[in-house]
């Protein structure tokens, strides 16, 4: 245990490091729409708090394809950078910008359909009509947030995340301003209602791609991969390699968001005490698993920069470093849900004791698969370091629609479990990825030739 320690210790704690910046930003992004919420649901009241939520959720469950599959250009970023190249690292970054492009014109064709078919989503007139219009509007905003995301992945790669976290916090607070300013129609702005709520994430958004853009191009730390550019190429074979890696590993992200977004429609069925109780819990279980997503990048990244080293003991100990970093953090949220659930729930309601009594038993539930959920997220981020994504992407859409949503469904309702079945097929899935995803990391670490690890070799799972 000694030697472990003092092998790992430096391990986890660059990991740390790498993954404060990169939970915050992260957070950032997530408390834009819980600001929207507050502003609208204070300033506008239910039906269009209602409208506002509906909107916001399917469009980050749309959105969600480009954000988790830009993810990648971080990790072959590192892998250049382990290399040395910094020609490579300039191509992965303007390529980068072209499939944010190209996947905000097919995901906005996406969200346009949605926009239009509320009316067949079993919603009152009034709500199709405001969730409509709002999604609209959040569509657009779809290309400045993918192009913050595909811009970050130069910092994140390099191992500057600080830059996106700096700029995200700042959005945050223009976004609150905006929605105050743009809801009510103070000074010279006319009020909007609420479409001045979605025109707030539309100005933010277009902040953040515009601040990560001029700081990418004007600072120093990146001049060699953004102003020099000697490599005039096409960069048609980087921007396949990032589609190719990068699709499977946002429907990886995709699957795991349907599933809790299918699990409300489940817990919906049961009851508004149930679907309440339900949300106090995964909105507490929801924050946890962003920390863990920090972890999760920052092991990609710490893997990829061993793969590009081509060190496999390197990629060993980084992928241990995340598990064990996640494994504690994760075992720490369990223990406080497993104790201290009732004051928990307390923060969130009094007045109900139906409601209470459901949220306090979900949330032991919660704390049971907090291990699974921090250690399925970084064997997803690790395996992504090793340009491992296809199979993970089998393994998620098994775990979560093979087991976790089928398995809700039967506890819940023929077994008789009602919410808490929910939770315990949710638990299963989760722990299935999490073994899966896990064995998967260390056999491929186990394949890697440790004097010549090329991209080929990692891209392609053939076994």
């Amino acid at each position: 245990m000694k030697k472990f320690i003092q092998t790992y210790r430096p391990e986890i704690a660059d990991t740390l490091r790498l993954s404060i910046p990169i939970v915050i930003a992260q957070l950032g992004v997530v408390l834009m729409g819980v600001t929207d919420n507050l502003f609208v649901g204070r300033l506008l009241g239910a039906v269009p708090l209602g409208a506002a939520g509906l909107a916001t959720s399917l469009s980050f469950l749309v959105s969600c394809i480009g954000v988790g599959g830009l993810a990648v250009v971080a990790t072959l970023v590192s892998q250049a950078h382990g290399r040395n190249d910094s020609t490579a690292i300039g191509r992965l970054f303007r390529a980068g910008l072209w499939v944010a492009g190209l996947l905000s014109v097919v995901l906005g064709g996406i969200s346009v359909v949605v926009a239009y078919n509320f009316d067949r989503m079993g919603q009152s007139a009034e709500v199709a009509k405001l969730a409509g219009d709002f999604m609209l509007l959040l569509t657009v905003s779809i290309l400045p947030l993918l192009v913050f995301v595909a811009a970050r992945q130069l910092c994140d790669g390099l191992r500057y995340p600080r830059v996106a976290m700096a700029i995200t916090l700042s959005a945050l607070v223009l976004n609150a301003v905006f929605n105050y300013i743009l809801i009510e129609g103070i000074g010279p702005f006319p009020a909007m209602g609420l479409m001045g709520s979605a025109m707030a994430t539309l100005l933010s958004r277009g902040f953040m791609a515009t601040a990560m853009l001029l700081y990418v191009y004007r600072a120093d730390l990146f001049g060699e991969y953004v102003r020099k550019v000697v490599d005039t190429r096409p960069l048609t074979d980087e921007i396949w390699t990032i589609l190719r890696l990068g699709i499977p590993g946002g429907l990886t992200f995709f699957f795991e968001v349907a599933t809790f977004s299918l699990a409300v429609v489940m817990v919906g069925w049961l009851g508004e005490a149930q679907l309440a109780a339900h949300q106090i819990a995964i909105n507490m279980a929801s924050t946890t698993y962003m920390m863990a997503t920090g972890i999760s990048s920052a092991a990609a990244i710490r893997v990829g920069a061993a793969v590009g080293r081509g060190s496999q003991e390197g990629v060993r100990r980084a992928g241990i470093a995340a598990f064990v970093l996640s494994a504690g953090f994760m075992s720490l949220c369990a223990l406080l849900f497993l104790t201290a659930n009732d004051w928990l729930v307390s923060l969130y309601i009094r007045d109900n004791a139906t409601v209470a009594a459901f949220a306090a038993s979900l949330v032991i539930m919660a704390g049971f698969f907090q291990l699974s959920d921090g250690i399925q997220v970084v064997g997803v981020g690790s395996l992504r370091g090793l340009s491992d994504v296809n199979v993970p992407t089998v393994i998620t859409l098994f775990s979560y629609w093979g087991v976790a949503l089928p398995m809700s469904y039967v506890f819940a309702f023929p077994l008789g479990l009602n919410v808490v079945g929910v939770w315990v097929g949710l638990l299963a899935g989760l722990t299935i990825a999490a073994v899966l995803l896990t064995m998967r990391f260390f056999r491929r670490v186990r394949h890697i030739n440790p004097t010549n690890v090329s991209d080929a070799q990692l891209a392609h799972s053939a076994y």
